[in-house]
């Protein structure tokens, strides 16, 4: 029976490789393109396209703050940002809180900060308060 696959990535090359798991005597991956050492991001992972540059830059900033891939008992691998705005939500929310970037990454949802105005659903901006004025009918 063969064994199972994993992905590798290079971010230079924007590109991503299925190979085994590492044994314990295995050496250091590297890129068939470029020979840059390839980054193992686990095996629930699904490479963006090749030309979707925020995508790969959304990825590099989850890798080199330690995110990885690897299926869980239950699954894949949880909630991952997919977009750069997403990113800077979390890692603006780690600085604030002290959480730590990797542990905030994979935070699907972000507690509401005090002092900040709700964004109700399908809105891009927060709510005014408009008050009604005195000759409104409902107002009596």
């Amino acid at each position: 029976m063969a064994h199972g696959k994993t992905s590798y990535v290079c971010l230079p090359c924007r590109a991503s490789y299925k190979q085994p798991y590492p044994g314990d005597h295995d050496h250091d991956r590297v890129c068939p393109r470029c020979a840059e050492p390839l980054i193992h991001v686990g095996s629930a992972f699904a490479p963006p396209k090749r030309r979707d540059t925020a995508a790969w830059r959304t990825l590099s900033v989850l890798l080199h703050a330690g995110v990885r891939f690897h299926k869980s008992c239950c699954g894949g691998p949880g909630y991952r940002p997919r977009t750069l705005s997403e990113v800077r939500e979390r890692m603006a929310y780690a600085r604030a809180t002290g959480e730590p970037f990797a542990q905030a990454l994979v935070r699907r949802d972000l507690p509401q900060q005090p002092g900040s105005r709700k964004v109700l659903p399908g809105r891009t901006r927060p709510a005014r308060f408009v008050p009604r004025s005195s000759t409104h009918p409902d107002s009596r």
